[in-house]
């Protein structure tokens, strides 16, 4: 964002007349905290439409036909008009389904909290400090607003956000009517709360998924099968006395169908109901190389090395493009993987926090104090998340410190650990330490939640996968095959070996370099438009994982398309 504000700021100068903006744009302007008006991103969308009109202005100078560069212009100006218009509706969307992701465990947290001690404002203080999310901070503001109320603003909240997330209103109900319900009522209340988020989460996601699937199949016929069959008949088409133009190409694959998959894998997007991203890692991080940025450098020395050796081997006139795909999936590698190894290592602290709360949470209702049970988990709790225990249990014998102090102080076991969920359960074992005994069942309920969301979680991953695996597949494999065996057929039938079929040279092919080149960039945008979609279908909108699979998906694509053109060229030398 804060890259962006001068960029908006910067292309509403240009457009300094009085505009009007809708409901929608203001409230999506104001969700998404912009330093800005609605107002300054209609006048940067307008001005952004007068850059993009001058943009393709040059390609006169490269003798392209004056109809092409009048559409290239108007597709453009209109498109970046859109584009701006849109951006904060996309991104109030992408954010408030990641908010959304945190609902279950923002309920959980209330839930625990009045297993220990049944007060519903000291629940939901609890369960909006203890987060840091959109959803936490809404909650934060409905209770600092109705302190002292009977519901501590619970249900407004639940108001607020029903509209996207139907069973938090259910819930919400529930955990209200628990304040007051008899003690034998009580634990069976808070269950079906818990119940009702989880349930929802699982139904919403399960109808998502549904729903998505024969759009994306759609999305795969149209935008990739077809469009890969129709390159593949370019090199018979004269041979029909049909005469092609290279620029009809460009743009259709260079802009018409990017621009179609990127407002298709847009309008998929918007419609998830809840995200369940992983752990954000700041680049700050301790653990992260200093000057992350420099590892990009990897990225020219990779494009170089893939430039000199097309050249060398051929076919050379895709060295140019193949060897910028390459350079920028390296770079995006090296950059991102260290990142996505530490996002490795935070789910390794996490993979076995259910089975150390089980253990704490049963010796403490024992009688145990929560101290001594946290050194029994780490005593039987295996990897990373025993070593967390084990860390805590030592901080706390050394320094005497509390258990808040021991997982989330200055010396705490999780405080390079950027999980959420780790840091909620170290949240309940400090309360558990000041409650005692009653709370030995709640943190044993928080194990089964946590078990549960997990569950749901896997689940939605699982369904999912089977709907998107195959676009960024196409993308990182199949596509690069399919257009290097196309560019490769062409070259095989401009040869001079094929010139005698009858009807063959009435009409003039494209040349092999041009339609070469165009299908390379296709699959380059291919990758920068599958990839992000797949995974942000299956995970939510996620820098780092986008980055890390953008680059995997370049540098493979970019590999296999020219090993595939130089394959046929090959045998088209060396036929057998």
């Amino acid at each position: 964002m804060a890259l962006l504000t001068p960029v908006i700021r910067g292309l509403a100068a240009l457009y300094p007349y009085e505009v009007d903006a809708s409901r929608d744009l203001v409230d999506s302007v104001r969700f998404v905290d912009a330093p800005y008006d609605a107002e300054t991103v209609v006048r940067a969308g307008y001005g952004a439409g007068l850059i993009g009109a001058f943009v393709p202005l040059p390609l006169v100078l490269f003798e392209v036909p004056l109809l092409f560069v009048a559409v290239f212009v108007l597709t453009a100006s209109l498109g970046a008009i859109h584009a701006v218009h849109t951006w904060p509706h996309l991104r109030a969307a992408f954010r408030r389904t990641e908010a959304l992701g945190d609902t279950p465990t923002l309920i959980g947290r209330a839930v625990l909290r009045m297993q220990i001690q049944p007060s519903l404002e000291n629940a939901i203080r609890f369960a909006s400090t203890t987060g840091d999310g959109p959803l936490a901070r809404s909650l934060g503001a409905h209770f600092n607003r109705a302190k002292g109320t009977p519901h501590a603003g619970l249900l407004t909240f639940a108001e607020e956000w029903a509209e996207h997330f139907p069973a938090l209103r259910r819930s919400s109900t529930l955990l209200a009517t628990a304040q007051d319900a008899p003690e034998a009522e009580r634990a069976r209340t808070l269950d079906r709360a818990l119940a009702a988020i989880l349930d929802g989460t699982r139904s919403q996601m399960a109808a998502f998924t549904a729903a998505i699937r024969a759009p994306t199949t759609m999305l795969f016929a149209f935008g990739i099968l077809l469009p890969m069959a129709l390159i593949a008949i370019v090199p018979v088409a004269p041979m029909a006395g049909v005469t092609l133009n290279i620029w009809m190409f460009v743009l259709l694959y260079n802009v018409v169908l990017p621009a179609a998959l990127i407002a298709a894998s847009l309008w998929l997007l918007v419609r998830r109901p809840v995200a369940f991203p992983p752990p954000k890692i700041d680049r700050d991080h301790p653990e992260l190389p200093d000057r992350l940025w420099l590892r990009a450098g990897w990225g020219p020395l990779a494009g170089v090395v893939s430039f000199v050796a097309i050249q060398a081997a051929g076919p050379a006139y895709l060295a140019h493009v193949v060897a910028v795909g390459v350079g920028v999936g390296i770079a995006l590698l090296a950059v991102y993987s260290p990142i996505l190894e530490l996002r490795h290592s935070v789910r390794d602290v996490e993979e076995h926090l259910t089975d150390a709360l089980y253990i704490v949470g049963r010796q403490v209702a024992e009688g145990e104090s929560v101290e001594s049970a946290i050194e029994l988990a780490a005593n039987r709790v295996p990897a990373e998340t025993g070593a967390v225990f084990a860390h805590a249990a030592g901080v706390q014998r050394r320094l005497h410190t509390s258990v808040e102090e021991a997982f989330l102080g200055t010396y705490g076991a999780l405080r390079d650990v950027p999980s959420q969920r780790a840091r909620s359960m170290a949240a309940l074992l400090a309360t558990a330490g000041e409650e005692g005994k009653p709370a030995g069942r709640a943190i044993v309920s928080m194990a089964d939640h946590l078990e549960e969301l997990e569950e749901v979680e896997a689940e939605t991953k699982r369904a999912l996968l089977q709907v998107t695996s195959t676009l960024d597949n196409t993308a990182a494999y199949f596509g690069p095959m399919i257009g290097g065996a196309t560019v490769g057929m062409a070259d095989m039938l401009s040869a001079d070996d094929f010139a005698t079929f009858e009807g063959f040279g009435d009409a003039a092919t494209l040349p092999i370099d041009q339609l070469g080149v165009v299908v390379a960039v296709y699959l380059i945008m291919l990758a920068f438009i599958l990839t992000p979609l797949s995974y942000a279908l299956r995970y939510g909108m996620d820098r780092a994982l986008f980055g890390y699979h953008v680059g995997r998906t370049l540098t493979s694509s970019m590999i296999l398309f020219v090993l595939t053109v130089a394959l046929l060229d090959v045998a088209l030398l060396d036929p057998i």
